[in-house]
């Protein structure tokens, strides 16, 4: 599959006047009913309640607005993509869509009862495709009679802006959904990476040890968080971990990182933090609620705080360092595992967080002899399993082998 995000040119092979169905109106839902509009598709947008369908309208309507005065869409192309939205409340509206997408809470329990009402209302062959970003599409797919139908499309938000989407077959589903799948993707212009059904997919895992140990080295007290952000962003990241925490969210991240702690039935290297869950509970979320690690103003920009004493290079150098070994780490054991290949795991945190290199690339770069030897170090001096290397990058290492990326 082509993973570029070079504008495409072939022919559509799905059928744009056959409506698709977006279940759930919120930023997630719309935005994912906008790409389908912009791609040319007909779409049902459904939701219970008419509120959220239309502050989605007034939402599409500002978008459509700014889009047009940038001259980025034409008045015609914007009427055109609004009208392709039919929203509703009615759920039989969408029993002739060949994909439903689901985009609504977190919760499988919710998702469960919602597929098993689409079950009742929509074709066999219908697709029914989660864009849950944690929870297992194997279990989803369990509970259905048509188990073979169900499939994990993980967008990132926002949708119309963020070119990844992580592929997630169940155990149970067919390689023709998947295929079909991959189609209305390329079709929809966006770079598609195939997942493994495990606790977190790609990003969601790969991802968890810049915010964690992020927190961890906080919590030790010989950094401020001021520092920690600036050290990553010495490096290429766009943004530090406690400043994008605080733009998704603490309460979102935090239920994220427990999600995956628990799914690996505990395993230290995704255990949550103290400090996050004291924001949580604090109610300090971040920049939706004014404060977070971070103070915001009224207007969302970050109040000014006073630069801190400790921005020097070998600081710099000794907080990216270790946040970067086990990031690598992390895409090591992702590898070895078999979650996604080389390929694929590079696209997925490039497109999909927007890091400034791949993480397999970022370790031949550095040396996987000295990545080995900073997380041994590590192992050593905090006696944790959290650091532990992973067994492919100990083999690389002593065969001299570099990654194939």
């Amino acid at each position: 599959m082509n993973h570029s995000k070079e504008k495409n040119t072939r022919m559509p092979t799905t059928n744009p006047t056959k409506p698709i169905a977006i279940v759930g109106a919120g930023a997630m839902g719309s935005g994912i009913a906008q790409v389908a509009a912009q791609a040319g598709c007909s779409v049902i947008l459904l939701d219970s309640q008419q509120e959220a369908l239309d502050r989605s309208k007034a939402a599409l309507q500002k978008v459509a607005a700014r889009q047009v005065a940038k001259n980025r869409w034409s008045l015609d192309e914007s009427e055109a993509i609004q009208a392709r939205i039919h929203r509703t409340c009615e759920f039989e509206q969408v029993a002739e869509c060949d994909l439903v997408i689901e985009a609504i809470l977190e919760d499988l329990g919710a998702k469960t009862a919602l597929f098993h009402s689409l079950e009742e209302c929509v074709k066999p062959s219908t697709i029914l495709a989660t864009n849950t970003s944690s929870l297992s599409i194997t279990a989803l797919a369990g509970t259905l009679r048509h188990p073979q139908r169900c499939i994990g499309l993980h967008f990132f938000n926002p949708a119309p802006l963020m070119a990844l989407v992580e592929i997630v077959p169940a155990l149970q589903t067919s390689h023709d959904v998947i295929e079909q799948c991959q189609s209305w993707l390329m079709d929809w212009d966006k770079s598609a990476v195939i997942a493994k059904d495990t606790p977190g997919f790609i990003v969601n895992r790969l991802a968890r040890p810049f915010y964690g140990e992020a927190l961890r080295i906080a919590e030790e007290g010989e950094y401020g968080i001021h520092t920690i952000d600036s050290a990553m962003k010495a490096v290429g990241f766009r943004m530090g971990p406690f400043e994008l925490m605080d733009l998704i969210g603490n309460d979102v991240n935090y239920a994220v990182t427990c999600t995956v702690f628990e799914a690996f039935y505990f395993d230290p290297r995704y255990q949550p933090s103290l400090i996050q869950k004291q924001h949580v509970d604090a109610g300090w979320l971040g920049k939706k609620t004014g404060r977070g690690y971070y103070t915001y103003l009224v207007d969302g920009t970050r109040k000014a705080e006073p630069v801190p004493a400790d921005l020097d290079e070998a600081a710099f150098a000794d907080i990216s360092n270790r946040i970067l070994a086990l990031l690598i780490n992390e895409a090591a054991d992702a590898l070895r595992l078999k979650i996604a290949n080389e390929q694929d795991l590079e696209t997925a945190m490039t497109r999909g967080v927007n890091y400034p290199k791949g993480l397999l690339k970022w370790s031949n770069d550095w040396g996987i002899s000295n990545v080995l030897s900073k997380l041994e170090a590590m192992q050593s001096t905090y006696g944790e399993d959290r650091y532990r290397p992973s067994p492919l990058l100990k083999e690389m290492a002593r065969e001299g082998r570099a990654f194939n990326v």
